[in-house]
């Protein structure tokens, strides 16, 4: 049977640190929001920004001048007997990516999720990939639900919702999503080939599904159009990515309000 440590979750304030790297296992994203080492088990570092006063230039809502010290990250550490895992995410970051799961298109597709969700998004994962990549492709996206969890805190203010569709050449993808409270996916996908590289392609409904359990996200996923596999499954990140950044961005007309979540 597979077992999980976690350690309770804790709260404290993120530092400014200097953008890039440092050493031992400390993290950066290049908008120097540092993400400290944590030894054992699950770790948050969670304070959602202030509502904004303004907008940016396409926009969007925009965190407070020290948001730096505000940004909404979670931390997780999930260790099962098949895998070892590591995820940090933040919110509020600027695309940052550094994804290393032993599984090289899983990499390929998290990077997506950054780069179009604008998280930053640090994931570390060792497991028993030479049987399979089922057991590592579940622990990741549950390890990334949870601490997707963690950084939405209470969710005051945000949009709650998001719909996107991305297309890649001749794949199209539609994304509709709810921060609802209340785990559901849907997804209909037609993927024609059993692999793509050395993924096997039946996994993708499985990240999802093993997301939203942990996450409590409502998640519709409809192919609309394509025939080539990674085509498909890249268009199906992309929007997943920029429509989850639509539902965690801050509505400023709501004013710092909960929107019914959990209702």
């Amino acid at each position: 049977m597979t077992t999980t440590r976690f350690v309770s979750p804790s709260l404290s304030r993120v530092s400014p640190a200097p953008a890039g790297r440092v050493s031992g296992s400390s993290w950066l994203s290049r908008a120097g929001v540092a993400f400290p080492a944590r030894p054992h088990g699950l770790s948050l570092h969670l304070r959602p920004p202030a509502m904004a006063a303004a907008a940016d230039g396409n926009g969007s809502p925009v965190a407070p001048e020290d948001s730096t010290a505000l940004s909404r990250t979670g931390e997780v550490k999930r260790v099962t007997k098949e895998t070892n895992v590591h995820v940090k995410i933040n919110l509020d970051g600027t695309g940052v990516a550094d994804c290393s799961t032993g599984i090289p298109f899983l990499d390929h597709m998290l990077d997506q999720l950054a780069s179009h969700g604008l998280f930053d998004v640090y994931v570390k994962a060792k497991g028993d990939t030479h049987i399979d990549d089922h057991h590592s492709n579940e622990d990741i996206a549950l390890a990334i639900g949870t601490a997707l969890l963690e950084a939405l805190g209470d969710r005051k203010g945000i949009n709650r919702f998001g719909h996107f569709t991305a297309p890649l050449d001749e794949a199209a993808v539609e994304v509709v999503l709810d921060l609802s409270g209340r785990p559901h996916l849907s997804c209909d996908l037609s993927i024609s080939t059993e692999r793509v590289g050395t993924y096997d392609t039946q996994l993708v409904e499985h990240f999802f599904q093993s997301l939203v359990n942990t996450s409590g996200m409502t998640l519709h996923i409809r192919q609309l159009a394509g025939k080539n596999s990674h085509h498909i499954i890249e268009a199906t990140f992309k929007a997943f990515a920029r429509a989850l950044r639509q539902a965690t961005e801050y509505d400023l007309r709501r004013r710092g309000t909960v929107p019914s979540i959990i209702h």
